[in-house]
């Protein structure tokens, strides 16, 4: 099997302190080379055309363009270019505008190492997956299908569970539950949990629900003094 090459990547973004950063990254994850920086639209579009990169590491707002057009242009190239938006945008619809586009990844700045990391790793597993498929001349299957549309290839955690997540859970978000109930033995109501999380309580018993479903989790029901008992949720032991 052939040695595969270094996943080239073009960093987009107008902050050249913030774009050094993210070069700097980079070069500490081995199977990545940095091919250019782009700070305007104009810088972007040229790179784009003349480089071909694998990858591109995209903020949205820029003086002289919005990152999400440039985001739609890259997905009607003639190579297929995958993006990982990195910006300080929290609005709701931009988001959503980004994920139904087909973002890889998206990082809310400021970004720390160990996430810019997990994100670059994971999508190197994906990038080289589809190579070796392109590579084999291979009809996929089902299970390759689903793997690579939820953007899985190997490892573990519950972003790689065997069952595909259904819409509105996050394995991100999945992951902190499961960390905040094997934190205690005697349970916690969804309440708690939303609090430890950051999310609000019908987020969290949303998420213990599919936990349930799963059979990854268990609950029970606590009575108190006053009020309607609550559900307790817990790990299962190994």
């Amino acid at each position: 099997m052939k040695k595969s090459r270094d996943i080239e990547v073009l960093i987009v973004e107008d902050d050249l302190r913030i774009a050094e950063i993210q070069k700097r990254f980079i070069e500490k994850i081995e199977g990545f080379q940095t091919v250019g920086i782009a700070v305007n639209y104009e810088e972007a579009k040229t790179y784009i055309e003349l480089l071909q990169p694998d990858l591109l590491l995209l903020d949205v707002y820029f003086p002289d363009m919005n990152g999400l057009d440039l985001l739609k242009e890259t997905k009607q190239q003639v190579k297929q270019m995958d993006v990982i938006m990195i910006t300080a945008t929290k609005e709701i619809h931009k988001v959503q505008e980004a994920i139904s586009i087909g973002v890889f990844d998206y990082m809310i700045k400021p970004v720390v190492f160990e996430r810019f990391k997990q994100s670059l790793v994971r999508y190197q597993e994906y990038h080289l997956k589809l190579v070796e498929l392109h590579d084999e001349n291979l009809h996929v299957t089902q299970q390759q299908v689903d793997k690579l549309l939820r953007k899985e290839v190997s490892g573990s955690g519950a972003a790689n569970d065997k069952s595909y997540l259904p819409k509105g859970i996050d394995p991100l978000t999945l992951d902190k539950v499961l960390i905040v109930l094997g934190k205690v033995d005697c349970g916690l109501t969804a309440e708690v949990v939303a609090k430890e999380i950051g999310v609000s309580r019908t987020t969290a018993r949303r998420y213990l629900e599919h936990l349930m479903s799963e059979e990854k989790i268990a609950a029970d029901l606590a009575y108190g003094t006053v009020g309607r008992p609550e559900r307790v949720y817990r790990c299962l032991t190994p």
